[in-house]
């Protein structure tokens, strides 16, 4: 061999070698919160199909058009403010929602719920336990509220893991409305000593992030009090990445904080209720795009980018009174003229007009996706 070829070879070698030793593994989660879902007694009668052949209840219609969003993201979060308590089927001021409810969340792709709300004692210990029983038969996942505090010490944090991620999601409420947890439920509430033990032993399974979703704030202000923020800033401080605030029923800011991998939403509104008041009858799903790297046996995990998502609650005008969320991509600009009656198309642009404003004004780093999803998850 010519001294030629051995020099060459001698460059080839060091530089593969250089590529093993910087090589990296970039992986990618996408991660999808919603808002309020809750059951008033105006949504549990549209969802009623009287027919005789029936005689059941079906939310698949009301879901229909928000579900390819919802399968698009890779694990989807979202606030149960009811409980699955079983009939008399009421909503408020104490829900109970009947359970085909939950199996259409299951049916259009959520993940994870949150139950940890003002609502969470409305039926007392039937409620909490069956609500648990419920989400345990349908294998979703969910923290908040448990059976017991042995429950609580074995399942809580909640871990889970999906496409070699791992994420830590934790959940408190502000309260019950007064009402008294009968033991031996418990309910988490807000409480920074407690949640500074839970987010210790959260960091003992080594996740990737850490959520906080909270259950907090003042109804119908589009801005976060001191508490949301005093809270947000002691869980940044104790090492949590994602802050998801829910409880207002209308939109408050998001903050992206790139430089420090934070991020918080004080209020994702409603995702859908009953309540048809300018501010309330919409909400946003927020979208984080998470991205892991190894390299060298380093593990970095870190926000690649976040967004969202406008969605409006349509109830029809018709006799039927039908509700439907609406993602505002997929209907800002529809020509189909599925929403009927022009009452309803003003109420629609309103709801956009204010969300936009709201947003273009407090958040920061964030921006609203416009476009439909492009492919489903891989499960």
């Amino acid at each position: 061999m010519t001294p030629i070829k051995i020099m060459i070879l001698t460059a080839f070698s060091f530089f593969v070698a250089g590529m093993q030793v910087y090589a990296q593994d970039t992986t990618r989660l996408s991660l999808l919160f919603l808002g309020d879902i809750m059951q008033h007694d105006s949504q549990i009668r549209a969802a009623y199909n009287d027919k005789p052949s029936a005689l059941t209840y079906d939310y698949a219609p009301c879901f229909q058009f928000v579900k390819p969003f919802i399968e698009s993201a890779d694990v989807a979060i979202g606030n149960l403010e009811l409980t699955l308590a079983g009939p008399p089927f009421k909503g408020y001021p104490q829900f109970s929602a009947p359970d085909e409810l939950a199996i259409a969340l299951k049916d259009v792709g959520m993940d994870v719920l949150v139950t940890a709300n003002n609502h969470s004692v409305d039926r007392g210990k039937k409620g909490i336990d069956r609500t648990i029983d419920m989400l345990d038969s349908l294998k979703i996942n969910h923290t908040g509220t448990f059976r017991d505090t042995v429950d609580r010490l074995n399942d809580y944090p909640l871990i889970f893991e999906k496409k070699g991620f791992k994420l830590a999601i934790l959940n408190y409420t502000y309260g019950t409305n007064g009402i008294a947890v009968t033991k031996p439920n418990v309910v988490n509430l807000l409480d920074t000593a407690l949640m500074a033990k839970d987010i210790v032993k959260a960091k003992k399974s080594n996740p990737d992030v850490i959520i906080v979703f909270t259950h907090w704030g003042i109804e119908y202000q589009t801005h976060p009090s001191a508490a949301q923020k005093l809270i947000t800033e002691f869980c940044f401080n104790k090492g949590v990445t994602l802050v998801i605030g829910s409880h207002p029923h209308v939109l408050q800011p998001m903050e992206w904080r790139k430089e420090k991998n934070q991020l918080v939403t004080y209020s994702l509104g409603n995702f859908v209720s009953g309540q048809r008041d300018r501010y309330k009858n919409g909400g946003a799903m927020i979208q984080v795009n998470l991205k892991k790297v190894v390299a060298d046996s380093t593990v970095t995990t870190s926000i690649d980018s976040a967004g969202y998502i406008l969605e409006w609650v349509y109830r029809t005008a018709d006799a039927e009174k039908d509700y439907y969320i609406l993602p505002v991509p997929t209907f800002e600009n529809d020509s189909t003229g599925f929403i009927k009656d022009e009452a309803s198309r003003i109420a629609f642009k309103t709801f956009i007009d204010d969300s936009r404003k709201l947003f273009k004004e407090y958040n920061l780093n964030l921006f609203e996706i416009t476009r439909q999803p492009a492919t489903q998850h891989d499960e």
